[in-house]
């Protein structure tokens, strides 16, 4: 009988001024909401501190970074900016940093916290956590189908 080792995602939700996280079961089957990383957009070396010890500590084995595209389907200049975030934090980490479309996360996110009731600054402090979790989530369940 062979074992398989856990496996734990985490899924980052990129901003320039904040960046969600959400973070996945051992078993690789539900995601949810872990934190909001504030940021100034600019000096990138606390956020990045910070997603490299979120890794560490939770023994992440692959992070989900979401891309910001444009509607049209273009790159935009925040997609650029999540892409050399994932790629130093595969440097700093070791661990492989795989890309998702992200486009209407952070909409539908709002949507979901809006019909549950939560509104002014306590959605404004999550709302980019729902993102991250929403990334993960569908990149679970396209696993679960391959």
């Amino acid at each position: 009988m062979t074992s398989t080792k856990p496996e734990r995602y985490m899924a980052i939700d990129y901003g320039d001024a904040r960046i969600g996280t959400a973070v996945s079961d051992l078993l690789g089957i539900t995601a949810r909401g872990l934190e909001t990383i504030n940021w100034n957009g600019r000096d990138w070396s606390w956020a990045l501190d910070r997603l490299s010890a979120l890794i560490e500590d939770l023994q992440i084995t692959t992070v989900i970074m979401g891309l910001p595209r444009r509607t049209d389907g273009k790159a935009s200049e925040s997609e650029t900016k999540a892409r050399a975030m994932g790629e130093e934090l595969a440097t700093r980490t070791g661990r492989p940093v795989l890309y998702r479309d992200e486009r209407y996360t952070t909409v539908l996110a709002s949507r979901v916290l809006r019909e549950t009731g939560i509104r002014g600054q306590k959605r404004k402090a999550v709302v980019d956590q729902v993102a991250a979790e929403i990334i993960l989530q569908e990149y679970l369940e396209s696993r679960r189908k391959a």
